[in-house]
């Protein structure tokens, strides 16, 4: 973990449920997490959404400094939370005075852009078995950057180190709900479950019906 004693003046205390920015409110920083968990929440149709729960050394909120866009998702304090709190004039400082750190951010924005937009489309979404569907599709789409491309003999079979609380989680539904669709995909013999891991058994099988379900 890089020295960030530099930039403890930065630092910033939120208390449980106090909001460290709201959605579509303009932009200026974004956080590094020191302590405590944070709650992204989106506005999707009339219902908000828990998209993700973060913890220490997780940085969000960046695409302020990226885009300069208004904020695409809420940020509140699920308990006592210290970040360090950078906007453009410190990031520069941040940036130019700690390398590594650079490396890090720069790495992690690239990442950060491309999983808010994938979540973003399995929760637009409207059927629980394609959400469910599509988290595999994710899941496997990350499995194959980590390998480089590389693919299992049996192309179509794809093993995850997950729980079903963890795609609920992805999928933005509760555990019953989850838990409900990988039962009926597991009476399907479409997925086998087992305590630390699931396995497609088809993964282009999810993708067709995927397909079928998205709104074009």
């Amino acid at each position: 973990m890089a020295d960030l004693s530099a930039f403890m003046r930065f630092a910033r205390t939120y208390q449980a449920g106090e909001m460290l920015f709201s959605e579509y409110e303009p932009g200026e920083s974004f956080y590094l997490i020191q302590a405590g968990r944070v709650r992204i929440s989106k506005i999707v149709g009339d219902i908000e959404k828990t998209i993700d729960i973060l913890q220490p050394p997780e940085i969000f909120g960046e695409m302020a400094i990226l885009e300069g866009a208004p904020r695409s998702a809420s940020a509140e304090a699920v308990d006592t939370v210290k970040v360090l709190e950078f906007n453009r004039a410190n990031f520069e400082v941040l940036m130019m005075g700690n390398p590594i750190i650079a490396l890090r951010l720069l790495k992690l924005f690239t990442k950060r852009i491309w999983d808010q937009k994938r979540r973003f489309m399995i929760l637009k979404l409207d059927d629980p078995q394609a959400k469910i569907a599509d988290v595999f599709l994710m899941l496997s789409e990350t499995q194959a950057a980590i390998s480089g491309g590389a693919v299992e003999a049996d192309s179509e079979k794809r093993e995850f180190k997950v729980t079903a609380a963890d795609v609920a989680h992805w999928a933005g539904m509760s555990g019953p709900e989850a838990q409900s669709v990988l039962d009926h995909f597991t009476k399907q013999r479409r997925i086998e479950m087992y305590p630390d891991r699931i396995v497609v058994r088809n993964v282009s099988d999810f993708q067709r019906l995927v397909n079928s379900r998205r709104k074009k």
